[in-house]
């Protein structure tokens, strides 16, 4: 993805999030407060001068109450008997991490209990703490070209290739990295716990392993 494609979509998460703290009346700081980032953080995000890892939109989502995928378009379709999404081979919003490629697919509705992905594990060399993390829920992973590694807390990483999957407690500190020489590509589907909107996928942080803490 060219430069200018990656702060076009940068822009248009900024401009979302502006708009959905503004809906609330709030200031950066309370928007902050309620999605455990700094103040700084949420400005540079908020003027595009920051993409945030998976993690720290996991954050924003529930601070501001509504899905990941809300941060980049507005749902049309709320929970319902009979509703439904169609998405066509190409499109879904993309959002670009270190580690990842992500695209988010069937993203127009509303408080759904998974999120669905197509995501590239991006061919690169990583720190041992680099790209942990930890949330609630669970993942489903089906890995559809090249190889993987799972990086879990309780247990050995474990290599997948195409047509392997895993299925985890999102609970647990893992990662999930390239095996190969090239990027691979998987579906990810990120679901969440009884009664709680989905909120996208969790080892897609390229975060540096402190979940816990409040991001700069």
């Amino acid at each position: 993805m060219s430069i200018d494609a990656v702060k076009e979509r940068q822009s248009a998460l900024a401009e979302r999030l502006k708009s959905l703290r503004l809906r609330r009346g709030w200031t950066q700081g309370q928007a902050g407060d309620a999605s455990g980032v700094s103040a700084s953080a949420w400005s540079k995000i908020e003027n595009g001068l920051m993409s945030p890892t998976y993690d720290v939109l996991l954050r924003l989502a529930h601070g501001l109450g509504v899905d990941v995928a809300e941060l980049f378009v507005p749902a049309r379709e709320h929970m319902g008997a009979g509703r439904r999404s169609v998405e066509r081979a190409g499109e879904g919003e993309i959002h670009e991490t270190p580690m990842y490629r992500h695209r988010l697919l069937c993203s127009q509705l509303s408080h759904k209990r998974m999120m669905p992905f197509r995501s590239t594990i991006k061919a690169r060399d990583l720190a041992a703490d680099e790209g942990w993390s930890r949330h609630e829920g669970e993942e489903f992973v089906y890995v559809l070209e090249g190889a993987v590694e799972l990086h879990t807390e309780y247990y050995r990483s474990v290599i997948l290739e195409a047509g392997d999957c895993f299925y985890i407690d999102s609970r647990m500190r893992h990662r999930l990295v390239n095996a190969g020489p090239r990027d691979a590509e998987v579906l990810w589907l990120s679901m969440a716990p009884s009664g709680v909107a989905a909120p996208g996928i969790g080892s897609g942080s390229g975060s540096s392993g402190n979940e816990e803490n409040r991001d700069e």
